[in-house]
């Protein structure tokens, strides 16, 4: 084979129910307009080589282990042992950062574990890719919804429930104003915070997972109307309830206030486990004296693509189904 095996995945964000997906109720999660490209070009000894921009790294086929910063790429490959008669070289490309939490995990799983069923199998189903995206996103961090690796395979926005996977491609995306705080706590960590807290008074706790679920539910309805103004409404109020489990701190609520007062934005919450990373406003900030830096990004509606593609590039392929 003289042809590299390429396929790309988005990166993605919450939109609703960060923390209620884990407790096997509605989110919304949306792909965004910046990718991980993934080429695999297939050796004739027994060595994986590993390239990207967090480094390099050589692995033996016989001694797969995952490791940092390398651990969702290697565990991919360590599902596929079994099957590797050969070493290959893979090589992956981002169009955005990994501090910022914008589903890059996700991303270089989703476009690895497709690359592989490629080579491997001849083809790369979506579903399948998904559940085992999943099973090594959970495998890697512990734990996980898959939510965005959902988004990293089917695109646009989707009303997701993990427990039992359900996956709804709704039919429309919106502008976004995306603003990075200036860090990010590892999602796992939030969680550990959280369900700490959930332990002193899990009824209050889960009713408002059922809340931050049922809102989810009612935007996906509001979207599929394309009733924008009613999908801010319910961004702001899933704030609230974010702001409710703790996960809302000084510096993040001053971002949200300051989405909010701009007149372009129709309402503004954290984006992902919270304390810290990202908020996202529904709209386009217009006020010129916005003082926070914003991440150029949007949502995008599609997602797993097969194909001769390079960064950037706009000629590509859907995966099938």
């Amino acid at each position: 084979m003289n042809t590299p095996i390429r396929t790309s995945a988005p990166g993605s964000m919450m939109l609703f129910g960060e923390h209620a997906v884990l407790h096997s109720h509605h989110a919304l999660v949306c792909a965004l307009n910046r990718r991980i490209h993934v080429s695999l070009m297939p050796r004739e000894d027994r060595e994986i080589h590993i390239t990207s921009s967090l480094g390099r790294c050589m692995v033996m086929l016989d001694s797969i282990e995952p490791k940092e910063p390398f651990s969702f790429v290697l565990s991919a490959i360590a599902r596929r042992k079994a099957d590797l008669q050969t070493g290959f070289d893979l090589t992956v490309q981002s169009e955005f950062t990994h501090k910022a939490g914008l589903g890059s995990s996700a991303a270089v799983t989703v476009a690895t574990t497709a690359t592989l069923d490629l080579w491997l199998d001849g083809e790369a189903k979506e579903e399948h890719v998904l559940r085992e995206s999943i099973a090594i996103i959970q495998e890697v961090q512990g734990l996980g919804s898959g939510a965005d690796a959902a988004a990293s395979v089917y695109g646009g926005i989707l009303l997701y429930r993990a427990k039992p996977l359900k996956v709804t491609k709704l039919g429309a995306v919106h502008p976004v104003t995306l603003v990075y705080s200036g860090s990010k706590k590892p999602t796992a960590d939030v969680v550990r915070i959280v369900e700490a807290a959930r332990e002193k008074h899990p009824e209050t706790y889960d009713r408002i997972y059922q809340l931050m679920g049922h809102s989810a539910e009612e935007a996906a309805a509001a979207i599929e109307r394309e009733d924008w103004q009613s999908v801010g409404g319910l961004m702001n109020i899933n704030q609230g309830l974010m702001d409710a489990i703790g996960v809302c701190d000084g510096k993040m609520a001053g971002i949200v206030y300051a989405l909010r007062k701009d007149p372009g934005i129709m309402g503004a919450k954290i984006s992902g486990s919270g304390l810290g990373d990202c908020v996202i406003g529904l709209g386009r900030a217009r006020n010129e004296a916005f003082s926070y830096d914003q991440l150029p990004t949007a949502m995008a509606s599609e997602g797993l693509v097969i194909g001769e593609q390079t960064p950037g590039s706009q000629e590509q392929t859907p995966a099938t189904a």
